[in-house]
């Protein structure tokens, strides 16, 4: 069984599409190739700056003859309608086979396709793919119609086995596939010619080329971590960074250098997001100042001076980057220290956040008035949440968030505390934006939480007042974010509040009733990733005070864990078989059920007991759940089980006599009844 090695050559592709890259190249090439019939075994895909990679191994050395058989129409049949079978099978009609059948004679075609080198087929489906690849963005160079992401100059494939080597006849646009490819743009020796994955794999690593972009990313860490370490610092984690920079090299050399003292005094958060943003520098931060320090580059390529002369290029670079950084902290702050946030926080009056919605300033006076009123809730104290709502947005006005705008929030709280804010004020400016994700921290300052509902809220409200919603897989406006951080927000928080009047306060014109779906349609995808279904969701929200996110989780949670246990289940296929006979005689008998059952019209002792138990079940039931102990309520439920399964088991309930008839039907009421105190178990999948 013969293994395929194919590589992509081409001037730099960009590190933001490696990975979606080499991923969708596994898939097209393995989806293609079983597609023709030839299986794998397994598949594995990389990628460097400078090459996409695929090995696919166990391949079927050629596809499977194959033989298909079709009815045709009749013998008699229109010509027509023979035209057409002709046509799909691709056979003349002396091809055909004529055979009698049950209707008459009848034309059969038997189409025999040949089994196909598996060489012959990787050449089609990689051409294919190459042809139809979906960058993101793509060039063409030169006379030629092929489309890449850069200017591809090299096809390297071949399938090897025991027996040797074979080279894939493939061309693609004057490219000839071979055998060879090229190591490290400065470093390698040059082309050569390789065998096998492995020998692909060995030979690039000597031509200073690491092909798996996780031993790049895990060699740059480790080496950051140690530089670090033998100076006593630590290395500032940062994923995206390390991903991304392990994208940029193909040979990473890890290089620690100094930043100046001047630049000291600017906030830790500055330092590394100028960094990051302009230099693609990973910070050091020094545990005894708790300050940013040093810098950590990756070049990629050893010299002879040990990179002395890259890290002198590169501190120069960073000194004039981190000096803008201080000039807008610095003008930043005059401006903070002479108007105070709220005048730098003026113009936002001429930014308009949308045509139909206002300006940012009008925005922050309805976060402001929402934030008082949410205030209560969350135990902040009113003139706190509304303080902080009326400069939460602005740092928005400030140089240093017109040049990083993912500082915004952060620089709010650092310039709210040069202006003498404090009582969990500066924080709610960071942390209003929050949660921005489903992996994203949650406040829990009852001043940030006041702001952060607030805000969410009103971005809801407003855009379902101008009925700019979601639609399909558009959200340009992050509504589904906004309403996901508000379910976040409440519940990590255990905010206990109806957010039908909520939403009516922040905007009179929204439709609270449908926003309020819409919550609840982002609740359950985030209940469902916490392992509750949408069925036990879609029961708990039939109930009074669905608009209580916090309470309608509680039930949920409760009947959830209730029906994971065999008295849970074993009582909701009662509930349900009562339902069904409940409804099924409703319909026939064109009456309601509804009246109270009668324990003197009792035949049986199980009916007796049953009367017994609901008696004893109902009140408390009803009385946990007044105090909203749900996980008691499901606990009194449980004793229902063993006399509702004893009744059915020995009751009839369409008895001859329309009397006991008549009261056993009430008594399966009365059992849907007291367990719809809980919940609507007839929306609950058997």
């Amino acid at each position: 069984m013969p293994d395929l090695l194919l590589e992509l050559f081409s001037e730099e592709i960009p590190a933001r599409m490696q990975d979606r890259a080499s991923a969708d190249l596994k898939r097209l090439v393995t989806q293609g190739l079983v597609d023709a019939g030839i299986t794998y075994e397994a598949a594995a895909a990389f990628a460097t700056p400078r090459r996409l990679a695929l090995s696919v191994t166990g391949l079927l050395a050629a596809s499977p003859a194959l033989r298909e058989e079709r009815k045709g129409p009749r013998v008699d049949a229109p010509e027509q309608a023979l035209a057409g079978f002709l046509r799909a099978t691709g056979l003349a009609r002396e091809q055909l086979e004529i055979r009698d059948d049950k209707k008459g004679q009848t034309y059969f075609a038997v189409i025999e396709k040949p089994g196909r080198a598996a060489g012959e087929v990787a050449a089609e489906v990689i051409e294919a793919t190459i042809r139809n690849f979906p960058w993101p963005k793509s060039m063409r160079w030169g006379a030629g119609s092929l489309r890449w992401v850069r200017p591809l100059h090299s096809i390297l494939c071949i399938l090897s086995d025991a027996a040797g080597v074979e080279n894939v006849a493939l061309e693609v646009d004057g490219i000839k596939a071979g055998d060879t490819t090229e190591g490290h743009r400065f470093m390698g020796g040059g082309r050569f010619a390789v065998t096998s994955f492995d020998d692909y794999a060995a030979r690039l690593k000597r031509n200073h080329v690491i092909l798996d972009a996780e031993d790049r990313a895990a060699m740059i860490e480790a080496d950051a971590r140690n530089l670090a370490f033998a100076q006593g610092m630590d290395l500032v984690e940062d994923a995206g960074l390390l991903a991304e920079v392990a994208g940029l090299v193909e040979w990473p050399v890890v290089l620690m250098g100094d930043i100046a003292p001047d630049f000291f005094g600017l906030p830790a958060k500055v330092l590394q997001t100028s960094m990051k943003a302009h230099q693609k520098f990973f910070s050091v931060r020094n545990p005894k100042t708790g300050g940013i320090e040093k810098f950590i580059t990756v070049a990629n390529r050893e010299t002879a001076d040990h990179g002395a002369t890259i890290l002198a290029g590169n501190r120069k670079v960073l000194f004039a980057r981190l000096s803008d950084a201080r000039f807008f902290w610095e003008n930043d702050l005059r401006t903070v220290r002479a108007v105070g946030l709220e005048g730098m926080g003026q113009g936002l009056a001429d930014v308009t956040f949308h045509n139909k919605l206002g300006s940012q300033a009008d925005r922050v006076k309805r976060i402001e008035a929402l934030a008082r009123e949410i205030a209560p809730l969350v135990g902040a104290a009113p003139d706190l949440a509304a303080e902080a709502a009326r400069i939460a947005k602005a740092d928005l006005q400030s140089e240093m968030v017109a040049e990083f705008p993912e500082l915004q929030g952060l620089m709010g709280m650092y310039y709210a505390r040069e202006a003498y804010h404090n009582d969990g004020v500066p924080e709610a400016c960071a942390e209003h934006y929050a949660p921005l994700g489903p992996n994203d921290n949650v406040p829990s300052a009852p001043v940030s939480v006041a702001v952060a509902l607030a805000d969410k809220i009103d971005t809801l409200t407003g855009f379902w007042a101008i009925d700019e919603k979601p639609t399909g897989s558009k959200d340009p406006f992050a509504l589904r974010r906004a309403a996901l951080g508000v379910i976040r927000l409440v519940l990590a928080n255990q905010v206990r509040a109806g957010l039908v009047h909520t939403i009516a306060e922040a905007r009179n014109n929204c439709d609270a009733n449908d926003l309020l779906a819409f919550l609840h349609d982002r609740l359950k995808v985030h209940l469902k990733d916490q392992g509750i279904r949408h069925d036990v969701i879609d029961a708990c929200l039939a109930m009074p005070g669905n608009d209580d996110l916090t309470l309608l989780v509680n039930r949920a949670t409760a009947l959830a864990a209730f029906l994971k246990t065999d008295d849970g289940e074993n009582l909701l296929q009662g509930y349900k078989r009562a339902n069904n006979i409940l409804a099924q005689a409703e319909a026939r008998d064109g009456v309601s059920y509804e009246g109270a059952p009668e324990v003197r019209f009792a035949e049986d002792a199980t009916e007796t007991a049953l009367f017994g138990a609901l008696d004893a079940a109902e009140p408390a039931i009803a009385a946990y759940l007044e105090a909203e102990d749900f996980a008691a309520a499901m606990a009194a439920m449980a004793a229902l089980r063993a006399p509702i399964d004893a009744f059915f088991e020995a009751v009839q309930i369409n008895a001859d006599n329309q009397i006991v008839r008549r009261n056993r039907l009430c008594l399966l009421n009365r059992i849907r009844e007291v367990m719809g105190q809980a919940a609507q178990f007839s929306a609950i999948e058997g």
